[in-house]
C-alpha cells in the first residue's frame, strides 16, 4: 500500500476503484518547408481543418460554457492571420504554421503567475489539437477502451477528451498537470465526480489496473489498500455524503454565525461565462471581476464599446455588487498586441496601476465603460497595486474626469459609485489608516501580499515551499488592514486564495473580514463552516492565532 498526498483536490469527494491510465497521442508536425505554389493548398486545408472542427465545437457548446469560449477561439482572427503568414511568407505547411501557433499562444498564457489566466493555455492547444487532427486526418480524440468503472488517471486531459465522458463508468479523475480553474476541475464539479489536480508524477506512481483509493476531501491517492484502509474510505465516503446534503440544505441561506455576525460570500470571475457558473452557488455578488481577461483575449485595447458590453452584462446577471478591478496586466501577464519592455523583476515592475497611470487614455476608456455600466447594477471599481496616498489621488482624478466627461454626453451612470483598492502590497499595509480615507472599501489580494511579504517568487520552484499565506507576517498583515479599514468604517473584503481555504476561514472570520470572495465552487464549504460556529469563538481562534511564532504553530492552532 501506497499513499500519495496530493496538494489540489480540484472537485471534493471520495471513490475507489480500478485505475485507467489514459495517454492521448500526439501528433507532431512535418517540419518540411513548402514550394510557394503549394502555399494556396496548404491555405485550402487549414482553413477546411478550421471550419469543419468550428462545426464541431458549435454543437459542443450550446451544453457547455468550456465549449462555449472555444468557440470565441476558433473564430479568433490573429489564430488565422497567424497561421496564414507562416503559410505565405515563411512557407510552413498547414501542420507546422498551426502548431507553432499554437505554441506561441500557449506559451504566452503559460508564463502568468495567476493560475486563472494561465490555465486557459490549455483552451487553446485543444482548439488547436481539433485542427490538427482534422489536418492529419485521425478521427477522435476521446477516451476509448473504457467499458467498466475506473478511475481516470492522465498527465492531462483537454474538454475534447472529456466530452463524451461517461460517468457512470469514470468514477473519479486524477490530473497530474491543472489547477481549480482548469477545464477538468470545472467539468468534475459540474458532473459530481471527485477529482484531484496538478498531482505531479502521478502516472508513474499508479500501475494500469491497480486499485486505488481517490480522496478528493483531504487531497491523497492511496494506491493498492489493504482492507483496513478500504473500509476507513468508505466509511468517509458515506460521512461526506451526509456532509453534501447538509451543504445543500443550506444553499441560498446567509453566511452568518451562530451569535447573528453576517459576511458576504462573493466570486472571483474573469467572464460571463464564470458569471452564469457561479450564480447558482447563492453568491452575495462578485467580489473581483478580472478585467485583464477582456484584454489578453483581444487582439487590441478594447474599445469602451466592447467594455461597457461585457460589464452591462455582468451588472445585469450578478446579484448585488460587481466589482470590476481596472488593468492589471504588466509583470507576468503580457499583452499580445502591446509589447513590454523586458525587465529583471517584472513582478516589481511597470504593471497594474502604474501602466494605467502612465497610459491615461487607455485608462480612461475603461473607467468610462465601468461607469456606464453603474447605470444597471451595484458596479464598484477597484484599483490595484497601490503603494501611496499620491498614487491613489491620481487615479480618483482621473475617475472624476471621467465622471464629467461620461455626463457630457448625457450618459447614465451612478454618481456615488464607490471606490475601492486591492491591498496587495506590504507599503499599502503600511499605509493602510491614510487610504482608507481615501476609498470605500479594501480588497486583500493575498496571492501578491504573500508574495511581496516574504520576499518569495511564487511562481519560482526552488523556494514555493517558504509561500506561505499562513506565514505569521501574512496573517499580522491581513489583520492590521482590517482594523485600519473598520477604524475609517469601511468594509474589507478578501479576494486572494486565502478567502477560499477551509482551514483559515474562522480565522479570517474572527479577524472581521467582512467579505469572502472566491471561486464560486468553494462558497457552499465556507457558507457551512460560518453557520456553525459563533463569531466569538472565532474572534478567540483569531486571537490566538496573531500570537503565533509559525506558519507550523499557525496549522497546530486551526488544526
Amino acid at each position: 500500500m501506497q499513499k500519495i498526498s496530493i496538494n489540489k483536490p480540484a472537485s471534493k469527494g471520495i471513490a475507489i476503484g480500478e485505475a485507467f491510465l489514459y495517454t492521448p497521442r500526439r501528433l507532431e508536425a512535418d517540419k518540411g518547408l513548402i514550394s510557394h505554389k503549394a502555399t494556396s493548398r496548404e491555405l485550402g486545408r487549414f482553413k477546411d481543418a478550421m471550419a469543419s472542427a468550428r462545426r464541431r465545437i458549435v454543437e459542443l457548446a450550446v451544453n457547455s460554457d468550456i465549449f462555449a469560449a472555444h468557440v470565441e477561439i476558433a473564430d479568433d482572427p490573429f489564430i488565422m492571420e497567424t497561421v496564414e503568414f507562416k503559410i505565405t511568407s515563411e512557407h510552413k505547411n498547414a501542420e507546422l504554421a498551426l502548431e507553432e501557433t499554437s505554441d506561441e499562444i500557449s506559451a504566452r498564457f503559460e508564463a502568468i503567475d495567476d493560475e486563472y489566466l494561465r490555465e486557459r493555455a490549455a483552451d487553446v492547444k485543444d482548439v488547436c489539437g481539433r485542427v490538427m487532427r482534422r489536418l492529419k486526418g485521425v478521427s477522435g480524440s476521446g477516451i476509448a477502451g473504457i467499458d467498466r468503472p475506473v478511475i481516470l488517471v492522465a498527465d492531462s486531459l483537454m474538454p475534447s477528451d472529456t466530452a463524451g465522458l461517461d460517468t457512470k463508468l469514470v468514477l473519479g479523475v486524477i490530473t497530474a498537470e491543472g489547477g481549480a480553474t482548469s477545464h477538468v476541475a470545472i467539468m468534475a464539479r459540474g458532473l459530481g465526480l471527485p477529482a484531484v489536480v496538478g498531482a505531479k508524477g502521478i502516472t508513474d506512481m499508479v500501475p494500469p489496473g491497480a486499485e486505488i483509493v481517490l480522496d478528493a476531501v483531504d487531497g491523497a491517492v492511496v494506491v493498492e489498500p489493504d482492507a483496513a484502509t478500504r473500509e476507513l474510505y468508505q466509511a468517509k465516503a458515506r460521512d461526506f455524503g451526509e456532509k453534501r446534503k447538509a451543504l445543500a440544505a443550506l444553499s441560498g441561506l446567509p453566511a452568518e454565525t451562530t451569535d447573528g455576525r453576517r459576511v458576504k460570500l462573493c466570486a472571483n470571475v474573469g467572464n460571463m461565462r464564470d458569471v452564469r457558473s457561479a450564480v447558482p452557488f447563492g453568491i452575495d455578488g462578485v467580489g473581483l471581476f478580472r478585467s485583464e481577461f477582456l484584454y489578453m483575449e483581444s487582439q487590441a485595447f478594447p474599445t469602451e464599446e466592447e467594455q461597457f458590453a461585457a460589464y452591462k452584462a455582468a451588472a445585469q446577471a450578478v446579484p448585488g455588487e460587481l466589482v470590476i478591478r481596472t488593468l492589471d496586466v504588466g509583470g507576468d501577464k503580457p499583452l499580445p498586441y502591446f509589447p513590454f519592455e523586458e525587465e529583471e523583476n517584472p513582478c516589481l515592475g511597470w504593471r497594474a496601476i502604474r501602466m494605467c497611470l502612465d497610459m491615461v487614455e487607455v485608462f480612461k476608456t475603461q473607467i468610462r465603460a465601468i461607469l456606464r455600466a453603474s447605470a444597471f447594477g451595484d458596479v464598484r471599481i477597484m484599483f490595484p497595486m497601490v503603494i501611496s496616498g499620491e498614487e491613489l489621488d491620481r487615479a480618483l482624478e482621473i475617475l472624476a474626469a471621467c465622471k464629467r466627461e461620461v455626463e457630457g454626453h448625457g450618459m447614465g451612470y451612478n454618481p456615488e459609485i464607490k471606490r475601492g483598492i486591492m491591498v496587495e502590497t506590504p507599503a499599502a499595509v503600511m499605509c493602510a489608516r491614510e487610504l482608507a480615507g481615501k476609498v470605500d472599501f479594501f480588497s486583500i489580494g493575498t496571492n501578491d501580499l504573500t508574495q511581496y511579504v516574504l520576499a518569495v517568487d511564487r511562481g519560482n520552484r526552488r523556494v514555493a515551499a517558504s509561500f506561505d499565506p499562513m506565514h505569521p507576517a501574512v496573517l499580522r498583515s491581513v489583520a492590521a488592514v482590517i482594523e485600519a479599514g473598520h477604524a475609517a468604517g469601511i468594509p474589507v473584503g478578501m479576494c486572494g486564495e486565502l478567502a477560499g481555504n477551509e482551514k483559515a476561514a474562522a480565522v479570517l472570520l474572527g479577524m472581521g473580514l467582512d467579505e469572502f470572495s472566491m471561486t464560486a465552487s468553494q462558497i457552499p464549504d465556507i457558507r457551512y463552516i460560518i453557520r456553525n460556529r459563533s463569531h466569538a469563538e472565532a474572534k478567540a481562534l483569531a486571537e490566538r492565532v496573531l500570537d503565533a511564532g509559525s506558519a507550523g504553530e499557525v496549522r497546530k492552532i486551526i488544526g
